[in-house]
């Protein structure tokens, strides 16, 4: 059920700047939670003893999203969105210079419990949609939605170029006195000893550096989301909180939308975390290779953004979603082909563009399936059940890779995106089961 309209000529004050802040938002956390991502995997590698769980700490962190979601949500609902984005940011920050003390320590265990923090940030940038739909008015929400997730177009490049910059510099930076000492009383004695570089093997440290990096850019986006104007608290007070969770759960079209991010999250996560084991332990690709196929994928993820919104106004949100399923199986068929680096190529930046059709059309279908007071805890447990389901994903990604291999990941992704592909067409076709406009008969652009 959509939340109620806003008179057809007005504008929010204030639209065009908060979206534009808000996609700022969105780049710095992308910048920083992108990296995390694409290194993780190759941490837990070098950290963990039992090699299978190389991508534990990737699907710890979306566990640790799924659990934080109905709790950030409610302290958005009770503080406001700029105190849970803070909050968010705080964590991140912490959470870098934990795993930085991790590498240095070579703790896996540590590492662990950095990720958990990186939980706490990753579920609240992933908020900054739902703040594009709150700044926005109706007519504009799809394209505000788009514009705000399209603001992690500049994570596709800052991002690899700081993993790229830094995964190596832990141990020339050990050479500096004052860093070196700061080091070894935080993290114990012993670390610059250990911090030489021995020809055949990976340098010492690797990607320490790239955390410390990374500890900083939650502080910048502090600055940024201080300059958002949020609705003010008392427009979002309400006589009681709406319908129980279970009724609006059990409406189709809230079902589809979590589906298909469901999907859309889990085969993206799944053959992100696989790609850099695949490259480098498989095919013998080098991490440099790796770091331009991230690149990559992360700007099919991303700059759709900027059409995105204008596609689910002109051709509806449920067309956008079928696209994003076939750009998704075409993703797995291509990456079931081949290993070489055309390969990787095509088949992630397919799978970016197909989250992105399934991510910015899911968000928005899920925005008319409640009422404003029902937000919080709507929004909250979607949240909760996609970052589940990516967990269990990103941690089978590990196990797959080095049991199966990349051939067989890939094919073990086309049922996924085919039962969605169905529940997609039963809401398109099932008369009455789609909000209005957005199944069989959406309304032209210029109509609006």
């Amino acid at each position: 059920m959509p939340d109620s309209p806003e008179s057809a000529g007005s504008e929010k004050p204030g639209m065009k700047k908060n979206v534009a802040l808000l996609a700022m938002c969105q780049a710095l956390f992308n910048s920083s939670t992108g990296v995390v991502l694409s290194v993780s995997a190759l941490v837990g590698l070098a950290l963990a003893s039992n090699k299978s769980l190389a991508t534990l700490p990737q699907a710890l962190q979306w566990e640790a999203t799924a659990a934080f979601a109905i709790p950030l949500a409610m302290m958005m609902r009770r503080f406001g969105r700029r105190t849970g984005f803070i909050f968010g940011a705080l964590m991140g920050s912490v959470g870098a210079l934990v795993a930085a003390i991790a590498i240095f320590q070579g703790s896996f265990e540590l590492y662990l419990v950095a990720i958990i923090f990186f939980g706490a940030f990753t579920i609240s940038g992933q908020t900054y949609r739902f703040a594009a739909a709150d700044v926005a008015d109706d007519k504009w929400r799809s394209v505000a939605i788009s514009l705000v997730v399209g603001g992690g177009v500049l994570a596709a490049f800052v991002g690899p170029e700081i993993s790229k910059w830094t995964h190596d510099v832990a141990g020339p930076w050990l050479g500096n006195e004052t860093f070196a000492k700061a080091i070894e009383l935080i993290c114990g004695p012993g670390i610059a000893a250990a911090a030489t570089t021995v020809p055949g093997q990976e340098p010492p440290y690797q990607f320490a550096s790239t955390f410390i990096v990374l500890a900083f850019i939650p502080i910048i986006l502090i600055f940024v989301v201080s300059l958002v104007g949020f609705p003010q608290q008392s427009e979002q007070k309400f006589e009681n909180s709406g319908r129980p969770m279970g009724e609006i759960v059990r409406q189709p079209g809230y079902i589809v939308a979590v589906l298909c991010a469901v999907i859309g999250w889990g085969v993206m996560v799944l053959m992100m975390a696989a790609t850099p084991l695949a490259m480098v332990k498989e095919f013998g690709h080098t991490f440099e290779d790796s770091a331009f196929i991230a690149q990559w994928h992360m700007f099919g993820m991303f700059a759709p953004s900027f059409f995105t919104g204008s596609l689910i106004r002109r051709y509806g949100v449920l067309n956008v979603l079928l696209a994003g399923l076939v750009l998704s199986s075409s993703a797995a068929l291509i990456g079931f082909s081949g290993g070489t680096i055309e390969h990787f190529w095509f088949a992630n930046v397919c799978v970016g563009c197909g989250w992105n059709f399934l991510f910015v059309g899911g968000t928005h279908l899920l925005t008319q399936m409640y009422r404003p007071e029902e937000k919080a805890k709507a929004q909250g447990m979607n949240d909760f059940l996609v970052f589940q389901s990516v967990a269990a994903f990103s941690f089978s990604a590990g196990l797959l890779q080095n049991t199966v291999g990349w051939t067989t990941v890939c094919a073990l992704l086309l049922p996924c995106v085919g039962i969605v592909f169905i529940a997609v067409l039963y809401l398109k076709f099932m008369p009455g089961a789609a909000p209005p406009g957005e199944g069989t008969d959406p309304k032209p652009a210029a109509a609006e």
